[in-house]
């Protein structure tokens, strides 16, 4: 069994707090990391290596001209879940990049978003496996009414991470 990566091992310390605090304190730790997801406002209500489940809240901050969910907070919520669903399983060797999204605006939104990212067994074996490469992850978005606004395609890749060069002194 491979040892659990940095993100994993940082949710396995909020074990030793109380349940009812693990959201808030996994949302404040991650936008402490990712001060964008922070200012946004991007609660992470669930993330094991199986699902990763987030909510925004449809406050002023995140609005556009007709009170509803601003196009790019909602790109945010789905860049945001998938991007951490790869994060489960991608060993801390490698880096993880946002390669390609596209995202269709379908319907109009109403209230709260909800976003549910996923991979398969066959995207978590070509992750833990693969030196660099990339997949196409999952996510659904929804709003309070159960509606499905946008559709989303987003291409994540990783390649390894640089190592870190020490200057020798002359």
């Amino acid at each position: 069994m491979e040892r659990p990566n940095r993100l994993n091992r940082s949710i396995q310390k909020l074990e030793r707090y109380p349940k009812s605090w693990h959201t808030r304190l996994l949302s404040w730790s991650i936008g402490r990391v990712v001060p964008f997801v922070g200012t946004a406002g991007i609660r992470f209500d669930k993330m094991t290596k199986e699902e990763v489940i987030l909510t925004l809240k449809n406050r002023k901050k995140v609005q556009n001209h007709i009170q509803q969910m601003h196009a790019a907070a909602t790109a945010l919520l789905a860049e945001t879940a998938s991007g951490m669903m790869v994060g489960m399983h991608l060993p801390d060797d490698k880096l993880p990049l946002m390669k390609d999204m596209k995202i269709a605006y379908v319907k109009r939104s109403q209230g709260n978003l909800k976003a549910v990212a996923t991979l398969t067994d066959e995207q978590v074996a070509h992750i833990m496996q693969e030196d660099k490469g990339e997949t196409m992850v999952q996510v659904t978005i929804t709003d309070e009414a159960g509606v499905e606004p946008v559709i989303c395609e987003m291409l994540w890749a990783w390649i390894p991470k640089q190592k870190k060069v020490v200057a020798e002194a002359v």
